[in-house]
């Protein structure tokens, strides 16, 4: 049984963690690009998540989607659809019934996503749409992992510049480390006893 909710001096006191595996950035088509979606196509659970460069003011546009990451258990892509685009692999890939893509509130990224081109998305999990089967009340990515997983993660790069020219070591650990723990977790619940509450909690 999980807690349904976690205070911020319980998540103080456990430990930091975060994607321990090999990350890739990827920003053009070639080898990199297609050995990226082939090791994605051979996974049956992908963590997912997508960047956008933050706004500071209103007078600031916001110029969409910036990074898609996808993980699998030990290597995580990112690619910086402002450059590569959503090509018809990357597209395909994210309208694969057989594989299961999981995030936290997947319908506004999935929407992001669709501004660069049409597709279907298929078998998108949200985990803040099923943690409550599990007694879960708490909503965000970092509560979740906390309470799931026993462990905390890094949200200081969240509001860095997704857009800069190259992506500095820590932002490629944060992007790598939202989209694996989405997928962590979910394993975790699936082979966890449903507790739920009484109902969805909004």
């Amino acid at each position: 049984m999980y807690k349904d909710s976690i205070k911020p001096e319980e998540m103080e006191k456990l430990p930091m963690a975060g994607f321990q595996g090999e990350i890739q950035v990827i920003d053009k088509k070639g080898l990199k690009y297609l050995k990226a979606l082939e090791y994605l196509n051979r996974q049956q659970v992908i963590g997912f998540d997508t960047e956008t460069r933050p706004t500071f003011n209103q007078s600031q546009k916001s110029n969409g989607v910036s990074l898609l990451q996808l993980s699998g258990p030990d290597k995580a892509f990112l690619f910086r659809v402002k450059l590569l685009g959503m090509t018809p692999r990357l597209c395909r890939l994210l309208a694969n019934e057989k594989i299961a893509k999981v995030g936290a509130a997947t319908a506004d990224d999935v929407r992001g996503l669709q501004k660069y081109a049409r597709f279907k998305a298929a078998s998108f999990i949200d985990l803040q749409k099923i943690v409550w089967e599990y007694g879960i009340k708490d909503k965000s990515v970092k509560k979740m992992a906390c309470i799931i997983l026993g462990f905390r993660i890094s949200k200081t790069q969240q509001l860095s510049n997704w857009e800069a020219e190259t992506l500095s070591e820590a932002q490629k650990k944060y992007a790598a480390t939202d989209a694996w723990v989405c997928r962590e977790m979910y394993l975790k619940l699936l082979a966890s006893e449903k507790n739920p509450l009484w109902q969805e909690s909004s």
